[in-house]
């Protein structure tokens, strides 16, 4: 027969109130870094899928000058490489807009040379790191 507890003896069952806030305030800590890291990698990720779209539209956009003879003018906009009488020059149904929710800028300087923009995750022109400007210009290749 098992005897009660005297009021010396201490049961040493389940964990005190000072442990589990420990233990919950180490998990918060780790959630905390592990939140914070993954900002920077979507940032990242939004910078770089920007940069292949622009590569993208300026292929487009070397197919439409080979079928017209032109890049299509600043008011004809990036919608001529859908909207035309030969053919798309892009797979979409509609021109794809920047991974911030934006359209990128376009801008025809000649009937031989463009411009393709992105104003980075605050949308607005200048801003540094990721909030610079994308363009077509400072990509390998740009025109």
């Amino acid at each position: 027969m098992r005897k009660p507890p005297q009021r010396n003896e201490r049961r040493e069952e389940g964990f005190t109130l000072v442990e589990l806030m420990v233990v919950i305030s180490i998990i918060a800590i780790l959630a905390t870094i592990v939140t914070v890291s993954m900002l920077g990698v979507r940032d990242d990720a939004n910078v770089s899928a920007a940069q292949a779209q622009i590569v993208n539209l300026k292929t487009a956009l070397t197919s439409y000058n080979l079928a017209f003879g032109h890049f299509p003018t600043t008011a004809e906009g990036l919608d001529a490489l859908i909207h035309n009488e030969k053919r798309a020059f892009l797979d979409a149904e509609e021109v794809p807009v920047d991974p911030w929710g934006k359209p990128y800028v376009y801008t025809s300087e000649g009937s031989r040379q463009f411009k393709i923009v992105t104003y980075g995750a605050d949308g607005q022109l200048g801003g540094t790191s990721y909030d610079a400007d994308i363009t077509s210009d400072n990509l390998k290749g740009g025109k």
